[in-house]
């Protein structure tokens, strides 16, 4: 499921599909997900754990072990060239140069064996052909740009000298050390608390609007996608299940997944007291994916269709924005009026 969307895409991503072998059987982690990733905007991907997030881009980067993993189908076109299966254009990888990634937990991605400001060099020396004195010079550079105080000091620290915020934006300093295109942020708060949560995402927006990088962040707060989302991609047991822009999604949610997070998230209203309202079940075993729809058994709208017959291709309901629920089809009479938009014609 991709909405239409115009043709200046710098990252496409076509009907992704991610398998595992394992000893229980064969996992089928990522089904059919696609995506467009414009320059300068942010792309969130939402969903709760194990839904799909992480594996949809660590295979895009090559970071998918193989085996056990292996992509089945698909495409994957950075600039107009496909990438999947082969992270290198003109000789030259795209890990670092084109992408850069900042990791969920920067304290386990550092080396602890290794000064800061050498480890951020080190990416220039490897891509760039810096010298080790230019190198260190510029991670110098970067760690300021990335407003960590005494730059010139904290560069001949090694990790453990550093706070958990400090960590994130070193990681940050190393994502972006060779300028690349699309910073991928996977989970980039969520060891932190709240007050350097905000500062990081701050620092995160302000260096996408100097650098006009595009950002996919991968997380499970509909707050921080809200504060940073230009479009967002929900996914579900490995697939797409809405998608639009930040606005369509938050004030005009369509899918019942998405309608269910929003439930589950507090408010920061004071009209009334609200109790959260939790997503009752689990997720469905995806070595046996169900035949129909995968939320089927946790949707308090359910109907018989919706366990026997897939969605193959999604509803779309507006201008980019798509949602993969049989409730959208144009002969559905929805039970809960207000709540989902119909669309005027058949599937697209």
């Amino acid at each position: 499921m991709k909405p239409d969307a115009p043709s200046d895409a710098l990252l496409q991503v076509e009907d992704l599909h991610v398998e595992f072998d394992t000893y229980g059987g064969i996992v089928q982690a990522v089904r059919g997900v696609s995506f467009d990733v414009h320059p300068g905007k942010t792309l969130a991907i939402v969903g709760e754990s194990g839904c799909g997030k992480s594996v949809t881009v660590q295979s895009i980067m090559g970071l998918i072990p193989m085996p056990p993993g292996r992509i089945t189908r698909g495409s994957a076109s950075l600039k107009g060239i496909n990438i999947l299966n082969n992270t290198f254009i003109n000789g030259v990888d795209i890990r670092g140069n084109e992408i850069g990634m900042i990791f969920q937990d920067p304290m386990t991605s550092l080396n602890p064996t290794m000064t800061i400001g050498k480890q951020i060099g080190e990416t220039l020396t490897v891509h760039r052909g810096y010298t080790q004195k230019q190198a260190y010079a510029r991670a110098i550079e970067l760690l300021d740009m990335t407003r960590i105080p005494e730059a010139s000091k904290r560069a001949s620290q090694y990790p453990f000298e550093f706070s958990g915020g400090m960590l994130q934006r070193a990681m940050i300093a190393v994502a972006l050390a060779c300028e690349p295109s699309i910073l991928i942020a996977d989970e980039p708060t969520t060891a932190l608390d709240v007050t350097i949560q905000a500062q990081i995402l701050d620092l995160m927006k302000d260096l996408q609007s100097e650098t006009n990088m595009s950002i996919i962040l991968i997380t499970h707060d509909l707050g921080v996608v809200a504060r940073m989302a230009d479009d967002v991609l929900v996914m579900y047991a490995g697939q797409v299940v809405e998608s639009g822009s930040a606005a369509q999604i938050f004030y005009d949610s369509a899918h019942p997944y998405t309608l269910g997070l929003k439930t589950a998230m507090p408010s920061n209203t004071n009209e009334q007291v609200q109790k959260l309202t939790p997503i009752e079940g689990s997720p469905p075993d995806l070595f046996a994916p169900p035949l129909g729809c995968a939320y089927a058994a946790r949707c308090p709208h359910v109907m018989q269709v919706c366990r026997s017959q897939p969605i193959k291709q999604s509803f779309t309901l507006a201008d980019g924005h798509q949602s993969a629920c049989w409730l959208h089809h144009a002969q559905c009479e929805s039970t809960t009026p207000g709540l989902f938009k119909k669309q005027s014609g058949g599937q697209t």
